[in-house]
């Protein structure tokens, strides 16, 4: 039985173990009439998650992050069929035991963009982009009035306000040098994010991670996943994600992507909402990105996510 999952240390001890983890799931399989499909667990992301035989995945949340299994469910029931790309079906959801809960979906075909990405000529990345950009221009042209009992933040502008109080603190933790660290108040004082944005459904990490491909036909955009960190917000708190882990500071293809989007953003305001993310890291997407010659946010924000 899957013991109870509450702090860091609990998750850190128990998520990881496939002794612990791998027998649940083979109970949940048994009881959701799966029982003896071949169960594959994914080596990558923060829940357990597994390829259940061809047709299925099973992703199991604990108590930690409960909340995160009801918002995923909820949000593929929503979106399902109603994107130019596909989601996962939702077949069945619930708790489980001590806290934790699962989710069953469908299984996509194709492989991650991100592996596929290095093998991709250069026409076809600009096709995939262009119809990511679809994709989420349709993400958050839906209706997201039926999800607000679950989804958060509520209120945007206290959201943010939250997020800018520890800024400084947040890249601090992280391990942000000092000479940048010291530019992050004037330069959110200088950018400041609407108020009242017109909201949208926002996936919160759209990223090559949680995109699909099929290699044989053009890579061909075959699905996009990982509802569970879903919010309600400013749509231009999403091409945070675009622009670190999608276009990754190529500045053609963040125009062809916005092109298809339909609009573009101000850089500025885009890096202001990395600082303000949640899960914002400005040292890893230091190392993982191109940086401008001079430690300055205003040439960090062009590099990344200027046009």
């Amino acid at each position: 039985m899957l013991p109870p999952v509450d702090t860091d240390e609990e998750w850190d001890a128990v998520v990881p173990d496939e002794a612990v983890v791998r027998p649940a799931a083979e109970d949940l399989c048994e009881r959701l009439g799966l029982a003896g499909a071949p169960l594959t667990r994914y080596g990558e992301g923060s829940q357990p998650v597994y390829a259940v035989g061809e047709r299925h995945v099973l992703k199991l949340f604990p108590g930690a992050a409960a909340n995160d299994a009801v918002t995923e469910a909820r949000v593929l029931g929503h979106v399902h069929g109603r994107l130019p790309v596909p989601t996962p079906q939702l077949h069945d959801s619930g708790a489980y035991v001590n806290g934790w809960r699962y989710v069953l979906m469908s299984r996509l075909p194709g492989r991650g963009l991100h592996l596929a990405w290095p093998g991709i000529p250069a026409a076809d990345r600009e096709r995939v982009v262009a119809r990511a950009g679809e994709a989420l221009a349709a993400l958050h042209a839906l209706d997201h009035a039926p999800l607000t009992d679950v989804i958060g933040p509520g209120d945007w502008r206290e959201f943010t306000e939250r997020q800018r109080a520890d800024a400084v603190g947040r890249q601090r933790r992280h391990g942000l040098p000092e000479e940048w660290l010291e530019q992050i108040p004037d330069f959110l004082d200088g950018v400041p994010t609407p108020p009242a944005p017109r909201t949208a459904l926002l996936h919160t990490e759209f990223m090559r991670q949680h995109l699909l491909v099929d290699p044989a036909d053009g890579h061909r955009l075959t699905g996009l996943f990982d509802f569970e960190p879903a919010m309600i917000g400013d749509p231009a708190y999403d091409f945070v994600g675009v622009g670190l882990f999608v276009t990754r500071g190529e500045p053609g293809l963040l125009t062809r992507f916005t092109t298809a989007y339909g609009r573009g953003f101000e850089p500025r305001l885009l890096l202001a909402y990395t600082l303000l993310h949640v899960y914002g890291n400005l040292p890893w997407y230091l190392r993982e990105l191109p940086a401008p010659t001079e430690p300055r946010l205003d040439a960090l924000a062009d590099t990344w996510f200027g046009h």
